[in-house]
């Protein structure tokens, strides 16, 4: 009897050893797991085209990653001299689908449309000023998150004009611009200057959208969806377009086929070996790299002439962030989240504004702390509703660059004439629609 207790107790003892062991295994396995799990992070790959800010948004997805250790995310940046909706194409088609990348409005929310997530239930989307989701909203669905507001116009050195006795203030006018410009050129060699002008003929960009968008949109009464819907253009002030492209053509450093966005900004404006550029206020980082003094006290921006509109400024989105659907459930979400961080908390508010040089497209900002010059003459006029609307972003895909900006090259080097450019340029729009 005492050998059959001994045998029952040395059977239940092994057991609950068992057991223990089978449980101590399944712990390790758990703790495996969880600590397996802890170090998958989730990848979130970003295609932008800002160069510009290019260092400034790294520094912040770094501070975003030292917050959110499980989030690996990556940037590509394409832009300035390259093509980024060319490169974009590349990349899309090469199976290597970014995870956030940029649109630029309707034309290009319909090539890209099966790719675009809803972003309608993040923070950002909710706080998006007036006017800036137009152009990626489908109905109740926000497709894209606005970068930022920009505008463009003609870039001056201020000390250069002080010295040859111009006022920038007092050019509204095509006559007044001519009469300034030619006046700064008979004085160049006494005022330290190669040319007037910088013109990056170079940069399909900078005269096919930028420079033809101040005499085509009032075609459109500014309206990005009047452009995006209509069948033909009639380049009603094509007159008012050449007479910009050629006093700046005229005035400008040589050759400008070849002159591209990095020489205009760096090598000739920030040097001071031209006084005036056609660019927007999204140069200012790289400026104030060049020379920070000059950046900060120096530069000032007025509009481009156009008869019929005096002292207005283009304002508008330069291009909005999407998510690509194509990425998994956790992708998405985690981009998402990292586009909230960026535009809606304190940390990323911060840099958006001081770092970047961003001009808010969202609520919740002190505009009083818009620091660059530039920036705060863009705010002005938008604030003051003195604006030119950016329907470049509606026009038919390819149309500003591939084909008016094309024409213009052309033009310049004396292949065509101007009324080929213009006879050329509404059959591009209308075979495109």
């Amino acid at each position: 009897m005492g050998s059959k207790k001994f045998l029952s107790r040395f059977l239940t003892v092994f057991m609950l050893a068992a057991v223990l062991v089978i449980a101590g295994c399944s712990g390790d396995s758990d703790e495996d797991s969880n600590a397996k799990g802890s170090g998958d992070k989730i990848n979130v790959d970003i295609y932008q085209f800002k160069v510009e800010f290019k260092e400034q948004f790294e520094e912040l997805v770094a501070k975003y990653q030292e917050e959110n250790p499980d989030v690996n995310i990556t940037v590509q940046t394409v832009g300035g001299g390259n093509d980024y909706a060319a490169s974009l194409k590349s990349q899309m088609s090469s199976g290597n689908e970014p995870t956030i990348f940029n649109v630029g409005g309707p034309t290009e929310v319909e090539e890209y449309r099966d790719y675009l997530t809803d972003l309608s239930d993040t923070e950002a989307a909710s706080l998006a000023l007036e006017g800036t989701l137009n152009g990626v909203t489908e109905g109740e669905e926000i497709l894209g998150l606005p970068y930022s507001q920009e505008g463009y116009g003609l870039i001056y050195n201020k000390e250069v004009f002080e010295e040859a006795g111009i006022n920038a203030e007092e050019l509204t006018t095509f006559d007044a611009l001519e009469e300034a410009v030619a006046e700064l050129d008979s004085k160049k060699d006494e005022l330290g200057l190669d040319a007037v002008f910088a013109l990056p003929a170079k940069e399909l960009w900078v005269m096919g959208n930028h420079l033809a968008n101040v005499y085509v949109a009032p075609e459109f009464d500014s309206d990005v969806s009047a452009a995006y819907e209509a069948d033909t253009v009639e380049l009603l002030y094509n007159d008012q377009m050449k007479r910009m492209l050629d006093l700046q053509a005229e005035y400008s450093v040589q050759p400008i086929l070849s002159l591209d966005y990095s020489q205009q900004v760096e090598q000739n404006f920030s040097l001071g070996k031209v006084a005036i550029i056609q660019q927007g206020n999204w140069i200012y980082p790289t400026v104030e790299q060049m020379d920070a003094e000059f950046a900060e006290s120096n530069i000032g921006m007025i509009p481009m002439p156009f008869d019929g509109m005096d002292d207005h400024l283009p304002v508008g989105v330069p291009q909005y962030w999407v998510v690509n659907n194509n990425s998994s459930d956790e992708e998405v979400q985690a981009a998402k989240d990292f586009l909230d961080w960026m535009y809606t908390s304190d940390e990323g508010k911060e840099m958006v504004l001081n770092d970047f040089k961003f001009i808010p497209a969202y609520d919740g900002y002190d505009t009083e702390q818009i620091a660059d010059p530039l920036s705060k003459i863009v705010y002005e006029y938008a604030s003051e509703g003195k604006t030119i609307g950016w329907t470049f972003m509606g026009t038919p895909v390819g149309w500003n660059e591939d084909i008016l900006a094309v024409n213009f090259q052309k033009y310049l080097n004396g292949d065509i004439d101007w009324d080929e450019v213009v006879e050329a340029s509404i059959e591009g729009w209308e075979k495109a629609r």
